[in-house]
């Protein structure tokens, strides 16, 4: 959704900085870290109290939270040797590197593989090596995978087998407006070790392939498509076969993430809000659709029976909204924006 609202981007500091610092007051029982500016994902480092999150302001593609005092920086990374594609000789500029969708699965022990949607200088699947040994995780760029010309990618996953897909939420020649009225207009695309480019996995075609997440094992995918507000399972494969798909949520589903209990969780801006116009549809301007305060809701998924519960309810914030995805982190529930210049925290509803 991000790619579609182009807003104007401050800068942040890259020092810690406590929430309670700034102009930072809870709304109600949600709380919020301010400062980081469009946190649109957010991933938890395997086995630690951090998380990181994108970031869609030149000059700070992410920012490192610690989930327990709440103090956040920029994260800054270096560059190392070699590259998992001949196309990606150096790694990205981190003045113009802007971040969207991210992954993030342990390697070994202190390590994680952070794979990351990346915007600005050029459109790739950036990965990066997250090392958690010390008192605050370090990142180092390890190589990227370029998208196809002409398209964007928006959530990425990577298997350990080096397989990495991504969703692509408008081909060429396909509108939002295509994607409220029903119509497909976006894919996954899968690139496989060995193989010198994404490509389309076909079966897949959704209004506005947005989230993408993974089975444990790996055969099975969930995608969200944002125009229809529900999640869809396929079987792997190319073509994938579709499994089942949830009832259309009464919110927008962005990303989806797979949470430590195994449910699905999914999250988004509130859909029926009769005073900014209702469900979104064609006829939706989209930056009058982003300005209008929107309540926040989050769902869990049962991946066998696509059955969802909500579990994070919040009214409409001036201070909050454009809501895109939810972590849990014990009983909390963090949530990401593709706008405007804070995380919020709620507490996850007992499923």
């Amino acid at each position: 959704m991000r790619r579609i609202l182009v807003l104007a981007l401050l800068l942040c500091p890259s020092s810690f900085l406590l929430a309670g610092e700034a102009p930072c007051n809870p709304a109600g029982e949600v709380q919020f870290v301010c400062g980081p500016r469009n946190a649109e994902d957010l991933v938890q480092v395997p086995g630690t109290r951090w998380i990181i999150a994108s970031g869609g302001s030149n000059g700070t593609s992410f920012y490192l939270v610690d989930s327990l005092s709440r103090a956040w920086r920029a994260l800054p990374f270096s560059a190392g040797a070699g590259s998992v594609s001949s196309q990606c000789a150096r790694a990205p500029d981190p003045a113009t590197l802007q971040t969207h969708g991210l992954h993030i699965r342990a390697s070994s022990r202190g390590r994680a593989v952070l794979h990351v949607v990346g915007h600005g200088a050029r459109e790739a699947i950036e990965q990066f090596e997250v090392d958690s040994a010390a008192d605050v995780p370090v990142l180092r760029w390890t190589g990227c995978i370029p998208l196809p010309e002409g398209l964007a990618g928006n959530s990425v996953v990577s298997l350990a087998d080096g397989t990495v897909l991504t969703t692509v939420l408008f081909m060429p020649g396909t509108t939002f407006a295509d994607s409220m009225s029903g119509k497909p207009t976006g894919v996954v695309l899968e690139r496989r070790p060995g193989q010198p480019a994404f490509e389309v996995v076909r079966g897949t075609e959704l209004p506005a392939n947005n989230g993408l997440e993974l089975s444990q094992d790996g055969r099975e995918i969930y995608v969200v498509s944002s125009g229809l507000r529900t999640i869809v399972a396929f079987r792997r494969g190319n073509p994938a076969t579709r499994l089942g798909t949830t009832r259309p949520l009464p919110f927008t589903p962005d990303n989806v993430h797979l949470g430590p209990d195994g449910l699905l969780y999914t999250a988004g801006m509130a859909a029926d809000v009769p005073q900014c116009g209702g469900v979104p549809g064609p006829k939706h301007d989209l930056r009058q659709l982003a300005a209008c305060p929107r309540g926040s809701m989050a769902a869990a998924i049962d991946r066998r029976t696509l059955r969802d519960t909500i579990v994070l309810e919040t009214a409409p914030l001036r201070e909050f909204s454009n809501a895109t995805m939810v972590l849990p982190v014990g009983r909390q529930a963090w949530l990401g924006s593709f706008s405007g210049d804070r995380i919020a925290v709620g507490k996850l509803r007992a499923h």
